[in-house]
């Protein structure tokens, strides 16, 4: 046997190399695993954040898009009423208060149909599921507690 040549023994369940170049081999692998780690996780981290900023960019424009939509839905809404109220005063089949006073009461009504509507939709946003499954059962509950 070639007395330079690396020995290993077994000692318990370990295995013992007796070469000192492959002991000082296995921390600079150790080291440069952990920097490659470090990189890929810093690589990682940076397309999460610039997928987060266009992210946001994409919603803020959404937002103004979505804006601007509802300025044109409500001025042709206002046109829409108002070229209504127009014929029906020109036509002398209403007075122009009474007429007014109709597309005041259409709009009063859209409204409060819109109002349920959402009140009834904010339920949702308290998340009832998640708080329902975050509550322990009954039979888990002590004896002398109460809901």
């Amino acid at each position: 046997m070639d007395p330079t040549a690396p020995v290993e023994q077994r000692v318990g369940s370990r295995a013992t190399c007796s070469d000192p170049g492959h002991r000082a081999a296995v921390p600079q692998d150790a080291k440069l695993l952990w920097q490659e780690l470090g990189g890929l996780a810093h690589d990682r981290l940076e397309l999460a954040a610039l997928e987060t900023q266009r992210a946001g960019e994409s919603l803020v424009a959404m937002v103004v898009a979505g804006m601007l939509v509802a300025g044109l839905v409500f001025s042709a809404w206002l046109g829409v009423l108002g070229a209504t109220l127009l014929a029906l005063t020109s036509r002398g089949v209403m007075a122009t208060g009474s007429a007014l006073l109709l597309g005041v009461a259409l709009n009063l009504a859209i409204a409060l149909v819109l109002w349920r509507h959402i009140g009834r939709l904010s339920h949702d946003l308290r998340f009832p599921a998640n708080g329902r499954s975050l509550e322990p059962a009954a039979s888990q509950r002590g004896e002398g507690e109460t809901s």
